[in-house]
């Protein structure tokens, strides 16, 4: 009922619906198998409308860049939601904030920010997710993270209802929040300080030169596998796998980055039974060698 309901309703906006869509492109992995539906929004005013047809009456999960997802080679039953272009603009609120779409990139807001001489948000150029992405993840990288600059969220649940979400009313952590599950993130306000474009723009390019000197690019991955223990060890998770792992190991095409130990591969045509069986495989073996329980950082969706 509720794909015929779709269909029909589909007929009568300009955002895109698919049925039993491929969704191995749309992820850093190139894993992953189909859903049943795929929405695309390009207006709120039908986002709203296809969230009231299809509210409790399937799963819903929000795709942002895909850049640290991992997706079951099976159907996922229910319905993937990837905002369009319109969720994607970015402008000033005064001389120093911005509001960003949720489904820009953190790179292209940190570019932005630097063309309009705000500093803070250089970070962001070396994280290769979404604005909505960072946001539920608390992204960050050289000691800065999104609870660091972000002013307030608006935000839609699943029954379709708007609301804004003031930063002070959210409980960061490492690599996450307690904002609830059933929300889709619509647009952020981040705050910077006013800056020499040259200075942000010298900044960024060491942040960059860090990052490339120290992490794979150019490859199938998703980024940290796993957030690093604060809480447990001061030593950083590559170090744990490296004491504790044959780092040639690998499952099928899935394998370990050489260049960053955290980073894992598809080397060609990996499944995602071979890339979870090569992440249980090393929590497996931390957990034995150190006594250190890990904590996924990309999102396995199945």
């Amino acid at each position: 009922m509720i794909i015929k309901d779709l269909e029909k309703f589909s007929k009568n906006i300009k955002s895109e619906v698919f049925f039993d869509y491929e969704i191995k492109n749309y992820n850093w992995f190139n894993i992953g198998g189909k859903t049943k539906i795929f929405f695309k929004p390009n207006s709120l005013k039908e986002l709203i409308e296809f969230l009231k047809l299809y509210s409790h009456r399937g799963k819903i999960f929000t795709l942002g860049a895909g850049s640290n997802v991992l997706f079951n080679d099976k159907t996922f039953k229910g319905s993937i939601i990837k905002l369009g272009k319109s969720f994607s603009n970015l402008s000033l609120l005064n001389k120093d904030t911005i509001i960003a779409g949720a489904s820009s990139t953190q790179k292209k807001l940190s570019e932005f920010a630097k063309d309009n001489n705000i500093g803070g948000l250089e970070f962001m150029s070396c994280i290769p997710g979404s604005v909505g992405g960072g946001i539920r993840m608390n992204s960050g990288c050289f000691n800065k993270e999104f609870k660091d600059v972000l002013i307030s969220l608006q935000v839609i649940d699943f029954d379709g209802q708007i609301k804004t979400i003031p930063s002070s009313k959210i409980n960061f952590k490492y690599r996450g929040n307690d904002l609830p599950k059933d929300i889709i993130f619509l647009s952020a306000t981040f705050k910077g300080s006013i800056k020499i474009k040259s200075e942000i723009q010298n900044y960024m390019k060491e942040l960059k030169e860090k990052k490339e000197a120290s992490q794979p690019t150019r490859l199938k991955t998703s980024g940290s596998t796993f957030k690093n223990p604060k809480d447990q060890t001061s030593k950083k998770v590559w170090e744990l796998i490296k004491a504790s792992v044959s780092t040639n190991i690998n499952f099928g095409d899935a394998a370990i980055s050489e260049k960053h130990l955290n980073f894992f591969v598809n080397k060609k045509n990996a499944s995602y039974l071979e890339m979870k069986s090569l992440i249980d495989y090393v929590k497996n073996k931390v957990k034995d060698k150190t006594g250190i329980s890990l904590d996924l950082e990309i999102v396995i969706v199945e």
